[in-house]
This record gives C-alpha cells, sequence and structure tokens, in this order.
C-alpha cells in the first residue's frame, strides 16, 4: 500500500469518525434499519429460491415482521403496564417487609447495621401514589408526552425505520455490491477484505439472532414458570429476566432475587420459595442445555471457557457496556484471527501468495 493510499485511509476514517460524532442522533434510525435489513435478508434469499421476485419477497418478509412485532407489542405493553402498577401499589408493603423482616434479619444474622430509614422511604412512597392516585402508567406517558423533542424523536423513529427498513431490503444487492466498490483497496484486496466484512457480518448477525431466541425462550420459560405459581408480577420478572440473559447469568440471578422478594411479600411461605428456585433451575438449564446449543450453538466459534474470559475481559475494561459487548465482539475478533491466520498461514497457493 503506497503512502498516498495510507494518507486517504486515514482522513477517510477521519472524516467517518467525525460524521458519527457530529450527526450521531440523526444516524441512529439508519443504523437500526441497516441492522433489521441484515437480518431480515436471508429470509428475502429463501423467497428467492422459490422464483418470488425480489421486490415481493422484500414486501412480504416486511409485511410478516412488522405484523410479529405490532403483535408483540399490543399483547406485552397492556399486561406489562397492569403488572408495573399492581408493583407501584405493592411498594409499601416491600418496604415494609425490608423494614421488618430483611433489615433485622441481616443485623442478628451477619451483624450488619445498614443504616437505611425505611419510614422515610415509604412516607415518600405512599405520598406519591396517593397524589397520582397511584395511576403510574399515566404519569409515565404524561412524563414523555411532555418532552416535544422526545415525541418528535419517537414520530420520526417510528415512520423513518420501517421505510428505511423496506428500501435497504429492496435494494440490498444493490447497496452491498456499491458498498464494496468503495473500499480503498486494488480489486483482489477488495474481494478479501469484503469476504471478511461478509463472514464477520455473518457470524455476528447469527449470535444476535441466536441471542434474542434464547431471550425469548428464557423469557417465555419463567413467565409462565411464575404464572403457574400465581404470582402476581410474573410477566414482569419473567421479561426482565429473559431480556437480562443477554448478559450471561444476569438474567437469572436479577429475576431470582426479583421473584424470591415478591413471592415472598405475596404469600410469605417457603413453599412458594421452593417453587421460585425451581423455576429459575429449569429456565437456567432450558437456557444453558437447550436454547443456547439450539440457536447458538457452535456459530460464533467461541470455545466456553474463551466465552467466560471475554466476559470478564469485558467486564474489566469497559463495565457493564464490555460485559454486554464482549461475545459479539470476541467473535467478531476471533473471525477476522482465524481469516488472517489462514490468509498468511493456510496451505496451497493462497499461502505462498501471501
Amino acid at each position: 500500500m503506497s503512502d498516498s493510499m495510507r494518507w486517504f485511509m486515514l482522513i477517510m476514517i477521519a472524516i467517518f469518525l467525525a460524521i458519527v460524532y457530529f450527526l450521531g442522533p440523526v444516524l441512529v434510525p439508519f443504523v437500526i434499519s441497516f441492522l433489521l435489513a441484515y437480518f431480515l435478508n436471508p429470509l428475502v434469499l429463501y423467497l428467492n429460491r422459490w422464483k418470488i421476485p425480489r421486490v415481493v419477497s422484500a414486501f412480504l418478509v416486511f409485511i410478516i415482521a412488522l405484523l410479529i412485532i405490532l403483535a408483540a407489542l399490543f399483547l406485552l405493553i397492556p399486561a406489562l403496564q397492569k403488572q408495573l402498577v399492581a408493583f407501584a401499589h405493592s411498594l409499601p408493603a416491600m418496604i415494609n417487609w425490608l423494614k421488618q423482616v430483611l433489615l433485622p434479619w441481616l443485623n442478628q444474622r451477619f451483624h450488619l447495621d445498614l443504616n437505611i430509614n425505611a419510614d422515610i422511604i415509604q412516607t415518600a412512597v405512599i405520598q406519591h401514589l396517593q397524589a397520582n392516585n397511584g395511576d403510574v402508567a399515566k404519569q409515565i406517558f404524561k412524563t414523555i408526552f411532555n418532552s416535544g423533542y422526545m415525541i418528535i424523536d419517537i414520530i420520526i423513529m417510528v415512520i423513518m425505520i420501517p421505510v428505511i427498513t423496506l428500501y435497504l431490503l429492496i435494494d440490498w444487492v444493490k447497496v452491498t455490491s456499491d458498498g464494496k466498490r468503495l473500499l480503498p483497496f486494488s480489486a483482489k484486496k477488495r474481494d478479501l477484505a469484503a469476504n471478511l466484512i461478509k463472514e464477520c457480518g455473518d457470524v455476528l448477525a447469527a449470535f444476535l439472532r441466536g441471542q434474542l431466541l434464547v431471550m425469548i425462550g428464557s423469557g417465555v420459560v419463567y413467565s409462565v414458570g411464575l404464572s403457574i405459581l400465581g404470582l402476581n408480577l410474573a410477566l414482569l420478572i419473567g421479561v426482565i429476566a429473559g431480556t437480562l440473559t443477554i448478559v450471561p447469568y444476569l438474567g437469572f440471578i436479577t429475576g431470582l432475587l426479583a421473584a424470591i422478594i415478591a413471592v415472598t411479600l405475596q404469600f410469605h411461605s417457603w413453599l412458594s420459595i421452593l417453587g421460585v428456585l425451581i423455576v429459575f433451575i429449569i429456565g437456567v438449564l432450558c437456557e444453558n442445555f437447550v436454547f443456547s446449543p439450539l440457536f447458538i450453538g457452535d456459530r460464533i466459534g467461541l470455545h466456553p471457557v474463551a466465552v467466560i474470559f471475554a466476559v470478564l475481559a469485558g467486564g474489566k475494561l469497559f463495565g457493564f457496556l464490555g460485559v454486554l459487548l464482549a461475545l459479539p465482539v470476541a467473535a467478531v475478533v476471533m473471525t477476522m484471527f482465524r481469516h488472517v491466520h489462514n490468509y498468511y498461514f493456510g496451505s496451497g497457493k493462497k499461502g505462498e501468495k501471501a
């Protein structure tokens, strides 16, 4: 690579970073639309194999995906809203339990004298609920709609993301081919770079699709299990636990603690706590031995030890965000490493040319 080409690449990278920095909020719907189109494109290709035109395939996949998302929202939002209101009304009882049961038990058992004034917290919560007539959901929506900029952002997102996604699905082949031609390499190296980008993208997409299915499956198991126990906040805790499974074991730990507190306040029974433990043991077993092998499997090419190392290293370097991004970043890095290793040390003509 010549010096002029190196300078050109550095300038282009600097311009790209400047655009991202100054136009970050504007780019959000485009990035989301690109990711959605990338994930949905395999379904369009599948329909193409049945001799269905690209435009028709893109419309069908787009409509089906949109209907699934809307159905999920219409089913989940009212139920979650109801449970959020129930949770808000149960807060005084939770604080009372904290004051009369948990804090004395911690003090007696572990000699932990936690300086928490539960009376002040309980009084503040009760006054807030009485002032708002307990309508927490209404207050949340009122706060959102009082922010004009937030309304505009939401409207823009709701309109732009579906439109951009549909256009990208229809013109995906043209978009990717044009993007390939923009790579600042020779024809041969451009093909290698395009293949590397495609391979990294395929691994990342497979991981994210699989992780989404794992989250949904775990959330269903936790929600159904807690509902069988009769827990009032079953759906809320199940959705939170399922969503947090994107970080290994965080969903299990968070959901278990929340469910134990909720079931203790509702039933005051050790048998109910045992039921919660059974539900979450079944859930984590399903996550590790059913959902993850079925939906993710070896798609990311990481050994279990490498997974643990990646999560710990990500958390140490970048905190919670590092834990969240550890596995997809590690999967992409390993894909790049394998690609470079095969290119430079592979056998045959390819290795000799390198």
